[in-house]
């Protein structure tokens, strides 16, 4: 397995600094007339102003603002966070040892950086806050869902883990809260075919050979709400959402399904009612058998009326 290179620059809020690397046919006069065209949403002034104060780096230090193009190099540079609302929920810690943290993470907040959540995600926080710089997740929840998600501490173990979950050799339980149909029956199985396509914010089934498969069990019932036991036996993208809301119960809270709704990134009110239970499997390393269980609760079943206003 090829190495990564060690970024020449320190990790910042956690995060590693963004590495571009120069085309080997390029034809520009400097560095800095390469990365005003190829950052057009960066403005050229504040290309100036990271060149002028040291903030963009080869292996060899910070690069003069008349540098020229080196074709086939490197640069490294931190990118500007952009603003964001504060996630106001914390994660709380399941299990610690020297290789491995699970967590529970909240509702409303990314497991990972993506698009516009950088700082508000579970791993730039666990970074900064238990001063784990090399942590990285082994799979990921939806920003809207709640519960369990493995870290690995040591890196020399994190293929081990995140190989676990490729191969779908880790038992995931989860628990929805949605509309009781007294005309289900269940357990039952439900298998769909789900495709999700780059730049559509949705996945959505269509015909032909399943690819997603879910065990669903109602646990209990009352005032025309269910709980909902969730055994995803594959991991497509919505599949739980997708599969309850197949069957005639979406999840309470679900923005996605049956309608697209465009929630306000500081609305923190009626989360998804989804939450991932357990985690189980044997570990790689150990070969002994790992179970890890959630502390938290889905509101909307016991406290209603709170979830609700």
């Amino acid at each position: 397995m090829r190495r990564r290179q060690k970024p020449p620059l320190p990790k910042r809020h956690g995060l590693d600094p963004a590495r571009l690397r120069l085309p080997e046919d390029g034809t520009w006069a400097t560095i800095r007339d390469h990365l005003v065209e190829r950052l057009p949403r960066v403005p050229a002034a504040r290309i100036d102003e990271l060149l002028a104060e040291g903030g963009i780096v080869d292996l060899s230090g910070p690069i003069a603002p008349d540098a020229p193009y080196v074709p086939g190099g490197a640069v490294w540079f931190h990118r500007d966070l952009p603003e964001e609302t504060s996630v106001p929920f914390e994660l709380t810690v399941v299990h610690r040892d020297d290789a491995l943290l699970v967590v529970d993470k909240p509702h409303f907040l990314s497991t990972i950086p993506r698009g516009q959540h950088i700082l508000q995600t579970a791993l730039v926080r666990l970074r900064q806050d238990l001063d784990l710089p090399d942590l990285v997740p082994a799979h990921r929840l939806d920003r809207a869902t709640a519960g369990l998600v493995l870290f690995v501490i040591d890196p020399a173990r994190r293929g081990a883990y995140q190989t676990l979950f490729h191969r779908r050799e880790v038992a995931k339980r989860y628990e929805a809260i949605a509309p009781h149909d007294p005309g289900l029956r269940f357990p039952r199985t439900v298998r769909s075919r789900i495709i999700k396509e780059r730049n559509i914010i949705r996945a959505f089934e269509v015909d032909g050979e399943p690819n997603a498969e879910t065990l669903v069990e109602l646990l209990e019932h009352r005032g025309g709400l269910g709980r909902y036991r969730l055994t995803p036996h594959t991991g497509r993208t919505h599949q739980l959402r997708l599969h309850m809301n197949g069957l005639g119960l979406p999840i309470l809270g679900d923005d996605f399904f049956p309608e697209l709704t465009d929630r306000a990134v500081d609305d923190f009110t009626r989360p998804l009612q989804l939450l991932a239970t357990t985690l189980e499997f044997t570990d790689p390393v150990t070969h002994e058998p790992r179970r890890f269980e959630t502390t938290r609760s889905l509101r909307a079943w016991v406290d209603p009326e709170g979830w609700a206003g």
